[in-house]
């Protein structure tokens, strides 16, 4: 397969493997000492009271079971996730009986930390004394070639702002503050503001935030543009910030919330990647130290991803008075965008052979999800680290469980018009 400013042309047989992938790197005391002596103290600062809090939230789950008793199963996982929390209902609704009952099962899963696991049926049982905060998860078997394989599969993700976690449980608990008045919705508002200083604990010293705070290690320690998690956080912290409904933050919060916004912003920014001095897209991860494109799991090589991009892009808009710095970073992105628009090929299901990229005339336009830093061409992971330039040539249950192929830049670029004539000065 050939690719060349978004013109795909499929050629059987000319498939190739590229690369391997290579793992993430943690974010640990060695590392730290590597940076300038005067920016080492806050980051050993941080991995202090990363280390800590761990401990602490550890720690709550025996001081919750009385003397003698076993520790619950932990909760299953569960696909509705932020689906079980209803962010649609009228004002009224969150007033009532069902709205609160969810209401305070998010609050029992909240950690001492303030944050929450993922992948959690909200709307099921409340967590009970003893029980974790998460799903166990990673292989029962360890492997130490999986980029994935957790230290503890019993403690992970506790907790994170990956698949909307964190940020989904703050804005539905904000639903529930805002229509339970007086002293019976103060624990709502309590378990909120508490979520809003465990935002501001995770952010790193140069203003991204990882996936999972206190860190996991690996590629979670990652500065996390993945499916929206920093500007999920960032959006949120905004309007914690500006919007007079969440007066019942403590104002020096509702300040330091701004000002995480303005850091977490310059650190978007000098992420975009740029190639030859243009300015591109963004990655998924970077590296929380050198902002550099970081890899994820074994089938996620470090890119340029049109889906993180396009949601950085939107976030991005959503200034009404751009400085000019953004308003550069947005149009760099757009260009780049549309420099990889693909027509004519479809990523669909072939019989007998699961999903595949076909010629397909009038199709589009399709993105990459992943397109190499250095050479700007289409890239597709498979699970043995294998990197191909052709998604036809991986494995058929990498290419059947995974969004190789995407159209949500469309949604920018048909944006982008207004935005421009929003904002010209």
């Amino acid at each position: 397969m050939g690719a060349s400013c978004g013109v795909i042309t499929i050629s059987p047989g000319e498939a190739r493997v590229i690369g391997t992938n290579v793992p993430a790197p943690p974010l640990d005391a060695e590392r730290i000492g590597t940076l300038p002596a005067t920016q080492r103290q806050g980051w050993l600062d941080y991995l202090q009271r990363s280390a800590t809090q761990m401990r602490a939230d550890r720690a709550s789950l025996q001081a919750e079971l009385p003397a003698g008793a076993s520790q619950p199963p932990s909760p299953a996982p569960h696909g509705a996730g932020i689906k079980s929390m209803p962010m649609d209902q009228d004002p009224v609704w969150y007033a009532g009986a069902d709205a609160r009952r969810i209401a305070d099962n998010v609050a029992s899963f909240q950690t001492p930390a303030g944050g929450w696991s993922k992948n959690l049926d909200r709307a099921g049982s409340p967590r009970l004394p003893g029980q974790r905060y998460g799903s166990d998860g990673g292989p029962a078997v360890p492997d130490p070639t999986n980029f994935d394989q957790p230290d503890d599969r019993r403690w992970i993700y506790v907790g994170t702002i990956d698949n909307g976690a964190t940020t989904g449980e703050l804005r539905y608990l904000a639903r529930v503050a805002a229509a339970v008045p007086g002293q019976e919705g103060d624990a709502y508002r309590a378990s909120f503001v508490s979520g809003i200083r465990y935002l501001l604990a995770a952010q790193y010293p140069n203003g991204g935030w990882p996936q999972v705070w206190p860190l996991q290690g690996g590629y979670h320690d990652g500065i996390t543009f993945n499916d929206n998690g920093m500007a999920e956080v960032m959006m949120l912290l905004h309007d914690v910030a500006t919007d007079p409904r969440f007066a019942f933050v403590p104002g020096d919060m509702r300040s330091q919330a701004g000002a995480a916004v303005e850091r977490g912003t310059a650190v978007i920014l000098q992420a975009q990647v740029r190639v030859d001095g243009q300015r591109t897209g963004w990655p998924q991860q970077v590296d929380p130290l050198t902002l550099e494109p970081i890899s994820a799991r074994n089938y996620e090589p470090r890119s340029i991803a049109s889906g993180e991009t396009t949601d950085i892009l939107l976030f991005l808009m959503r200034e009404p008075r751009p400085a000019a710095e953004v308003r550069t970073a947005i149009e760099g992105g757009i260009a780049w965008l549309r420099s990889k628009a693909t027509h004519d090929v479809a990523f669909t299901r072939v019989e007998g052979e699961g999903r595949k990229l076909i010629p397909h005339p009038g199709a589009g336009p399709i993105w990459s999800r992943n397109y190499d830093v250095v050479s700007g061409q289409p890239i597709f992971g498979d699970r043995d680290k294998s990197i191909h330039d052709d998604v036809n040539g991986i494995s058929e249950g990498r290419r059947n469980g995974y969004a190789w192929w995407v159209n949500t830049p469309q949604r920018v670029l048909d944006a982008y018009p207004a935005w421009r004539s929003r904002t010209e000065t």
